[in-house]
């Protein structure tokens, strides 16, 4: 039986969890995202401690590589990192984007499209299907009246995280679903035992964050 901490701090509310065999056995979360690095540390060892499970217990380690905040994905990376260097575990990278459309997709009718705020009306974007595959790429881009609408011309989406909220004021269709889903490192543990039961590891070398853009851009608009 596989036993991963999964970690989570791309976003406003960071979360730790461990899990065994896609069993969550405990959680811990942060909502101050300004504390996110003092933070994890301390709640890995309490989460362990209140699991009565060691470190060396580990099989993996997975995080969110990103699109998000900045310095939360170097947070998390970094954490991830040397715990797996420490151990000599295995590291999982999972997209933040990817890990939202899995916990979305009970509510949804068919397409899912989860959104990060970025800054003005800038989201990170990707469309996905039930079956978590990738629709359309993981981008930045800019809202307007017809972000998506090829998509909504033919299946309803429903769109989620703290950029929809942008959108939901822009678009009018019947097909577009909006709805407020809680994420956090629980709906990462499905992706992290499936990319560990096929050994889909990242590298401990070369991981980066996944940021999308360095600087402001403008994204593409379906």
């Amino acid at each position: 039986m596989a036993l991963l901490l999964n970690i989570d701090t791309s976003q406003e509310t960071a979360s730790v969890c461990i899990a065994r065999d896609e069993c969550p056995l405990q959680l811990a979360t942060n909502e101050n995202q300004s504390d996110h690095a003092s933070w994890i540390h301390t709640a890995i060892s309490d989460l362990m401690n209140s699991s009565a499970i060691s470190l060396r217990q580990l099989d993996a380690v997975a995080v969110t590589i990103g699109p998000g905040s900045y310095t939360g994905l170097r947070v998390g990376l970094a954490t991830a990192k040397g715990l797996c260097y420490a151990l000599g575990l295995p590291l999982i990278t999972v997209s933040t984007l990817k890990m939202m459309a899995n916990a979305a997709k009970k509510k949804a009718v068919d397409l899912i499209c989860p959104m990060i705020d970025a800054r003005r009306m800038e989201v990170y974007s990707a469309i996905y299907n039930k079956n978590l595959s990738l629709l359309s790429p993981e981008e930045a881009m800019l809202l307007d009246e017809t972000t998506y609408q090829s998509f909504l011309a033919a299946h309803p989406i429903l769109f989620c995280g703290s950029g929809s909220k942008k959108l939901q004021a822009l678009i009018h269709s019947s097909l577009a679903q909006f709805e407020e889903i809680q994420f956090n490192s629980l709906h990462l543990t499905e992706l992290s035992f499936h990319a560990y039961a096929l050994q889909e590891f990242a590298s401990l070398a070369y991981a980066e964050p996944v940021y999308i853009k360095e600087f402001y851009t403008k994204g593409r608009r379906k």
